[in-house]
């Protein structure tokens, strides 16, 4: 008996080893699973993008008009924000980053958020996560070009007109730059949030509706005064706070990139704003609430596209070109080109994110603190793909508006009469006064 024990004994001590390594060497199923603390980081980012649009946006350009006009901003800002998202959930997520195929558009597979993975590629955050931060940037993008057609623009025509251009221009070009496609993978260009996807698109077609649109009546002669700067301030403050999301966000990791693009972020708004009242004190004699708003949000467009890539110090330096180049081509646009892109969509958001995407290809270098080029890219090579995305997608957001805007108004006029651009929006097109709610 004691034999047979022994035997059995020795017989399981030699099968242990073999069923260890047979579970060792066993193919094991595991799916991915996101990092906890990156996923709450970009729902509360996509919390703060949401809040730029509404209110920030809102109050922000709602104050910069006059009292009129004030309602008619609100609803425009809210139902492009409406319609966008829900277009976005439709096919805009797939066309912008939806599996690769060409790399000028994304493939159908996650249409109506379908099929989406349990983790983004290179991240570690749900796809459903990374759809509902990437929703948030297409549906405050086309609210931007709000500015440039205030008091005239009929609101019919408004909503069609940015329902295609989130198809047609936006997810183009977040697939060229952000979705794998052709811009980032042949020429390497890089826009950490939005210098070239957002700025660049929203403020050369926010240029091209008010060339289309034509002038305010009594423009430039007559002076359009915000009706409330308080308004506009508060509105700059939900702006900036929401910002750090936007650029924050876009390291899509709670990590030291996301704290150091918000610290970025804050360094170039904080010194654009400054140097935007300096100019004023000596331009026009003191300086003023709208100019400080105006400032900080040019410096935060422009250090947008370089906020992770960056150190401190340039950014700063991006900030203050922000409020050096940015205030006089607002003089340029208005005074001397009378073109009237009402709240200086193009001038601030346009021309900054511009600026900064193609300054980033110098401050990204080692030398300036920056985070250094990808492999076989040097400063060179990186100003000349800076470039190329600039240049692309500005051509191609200018013909895209012009074919969105002609085909909307064969069906909706772009435009409203005379008369309810005398009498305002608020009434005309919404049937209530800023002041009057019974």
């Amino acid at each position: 008996m004691r034999k047979m024990l022994a035997g059995a004994v020795a017989a399981a001590a030699t099968l242990v080893p073999m069923l260890a390594f047979a579970q060792v060497d066993a193919p094991v199923s595991v799916e991915d699973v996101a990092d906890t603390g990156d996923t709450a980081w970009i729902l509360v980012s996509s919390a703060f993008v949401l809040l730029m649009a509404m209110p920030g946006l809102t109050l922000f350009y709602g104050g910069l008009v006059r009292a009129k006009g004030f309602l008619a901003v609100l609803v425009q800002v809210g139902a492009i924000a409406a319609v966008a998202s829900i277009l976005w959930i439709m096919v805009g997520y797939t066309l912008a980053f939806g599996d690769v195929s060409g790399g000028w558009i994304g493939s159908g597979n996650a249409w109506m958020l379908l099929n989406l993975g349990n983790v983004r590629a290179n991240t570690a955050i749900p796809e459903s996560a990374f759809a509902l931060y990437q929703m948030c940037f297409a549906l405050i993008t086309p609210a931007l070009m709000v500015g440039a057609w205030v008091d005239r623009a009929r609101f019919g025509w408004v909503i069609g007109f940015c329902a295609l251009w989130g198809l047609i221009v936006y997810a183009p070009a977040a697939h060229w730059v952000w979705g794998g496609g052709w811009l980032s993978s042949q020429f390497g260009t890089l826009d950490f949030a939005g210098g070239i996807v957002v700025h660049t698109t929203a403020g050369i077609s926010a240029l091209v509706v008010a060339l289309l649109l034509g002038k305010r009546a009594g423009f430039p002669k007559t002076l359009m005064m915000p009706h409330s700067p308080s308004l506009t301030m508060a509105g700059a403050a939900l702006l900036w706070v929401g910002w750090f999301g936007f650029n924050g966000g876009s390291a899509l990791a709670a990590n030291d990139d996301a704290a150091s693009a918000i610290i970025n972020t804050h360094a170039a708004a904080c010194v654009a704003a400054l140097v935007w009242l300096i100019i004023e004190k000596f331009t026009v004699g003191k300086p003023t609430s709208v100019g400080f708003a105006t400032g900080a949000i040019a410096g935060l467009a422009t250090v947008t596209p370089a906020a992770g890539f960056i150190a401190p110090g340039a950014a700063m330096v991006l900030g203050a070109l922000a409020a050096i180049l940015c205030y006089p081509m607002i003089q340029l646009v208005k005074q001397r080109l009378h073109i009237d892109d009402s709240l200086d969509v193009f001038a601030v958001h346009g021309v900054g994110g511009m600026i900064g995407s193609i300054l980033l290809a110098v401050f990204i270098a080692p030398s300036f603190g920056g985070t250094g080029y990808a492999e076989g890219m040097d400063m060179t090579r990186q100003v000349i793909a800076q470039f190329a995305g600039v240049g692309v997608v500005a051509l191609w957001s200018a013909f895209a508006t012009v074919v969105c805007a002609l085909m909307v108004s064969l069906v909706i006029p772009m435009r409203v009469t005379e008369d309810e651009e005398r009498e305002g929006l608020d009434i005309t097109s919404h049937g209530e006064r800023a002041w009057e709610f019974d």
